[in-house]
């Protein structure tokens, strides 16, 4: 499901954009109005993420893409509250449904995001897998939250453009500093468009054949 703060953006841009100006006008201008609206938009998602769950759904993933371009402050503010708010409420009905959260571009963010309680931080390609597991594991024990936490990527999707040499070594590198556990294979971002099929293939079968055994 999209997270408050993202929604927003495209409720008050009116479009996408790449600085994201108008909301950050209202933030600064309008913030009760702001608020407003992510809290409606809130208790809107969380209904709609445990619709999904009555409906089949066996983990939710909260995508809050553009919360990236917030400071850490304004983060704080605008995002994580809101993130948090439908978290909760899938955990207080569905406390065995994992949930995880991305952000694109948040390697500012990460100790942020661990701290909202989600079980798995979706990294993007801009950090290093072995880093933000550390970042991660420190941040839930600073917030009193029992294990290490998952973590999901972080392939960057430009390497399915290379051969399959550097695909292989990009992809195993990520497996072997995530470890054995608690880490979902994935890419950094969605996949793009051009990449050709025979490589998002490959990496597909990498990750498969993958053994910590034989790292």
């Amino acid at each position: 499901v999209g997270c408050p703060y993202t929604l927003a953006t495209y409720l008050v841009e009116g479009k996408t954009s790449k600085e994201y100006l108008e909301i950050k006008k209202m933030a600064f201008t309008e913030p009760k109005l702001l608020h407003a609206i992510l809290k409606n938009l809130a208790e809107s998602i969380a209904e709609y993420a445990l619709f999904q769950i009555e409906n089949g759904a066996q983990l939710i993933q909260i995508f809050d893409s553009w919360a990236g371009h917030l400071s850490p402050r304004d983060y704080d503010e605008f995002a994580a509250p809101y993130q948090k708010m439908i978290l909760d409420r899938v955990k207080e009905r569905y406390p065995d449904v994992p949930t995880v959260v991305y952000i694109k571009h948040s390697g500012a963010l990460i100790e942020r995001m661990a701290a909202t309680g989600v079980d798995v931080v979706s990294l993007d390609w801009t950090v290093d897998m072995a880093e933000g597991r550390e970042r991660i594991e420190n941040a839930r024990k600073k917030a009193g939250l029992e294990g290490r936490g998952g973590v999901q990527g972080n392939l960057d999707p430009g390497v399915l453009f290379g051969d399959f040499a550097t695909i292989k070594d990009r992809a195993e590198e990520i497996m072997r500093k995530a470890g054995p556990t608690g880490h979902v294979m994935n890419l950094g971002h969605g996949i793009e468009a051009a990449t050709p099929e025979e490589n998002a293939a490959y990496f597909i079968e990498t990750v498969r054949n993958f053994r910590h055994e034989d790292a």
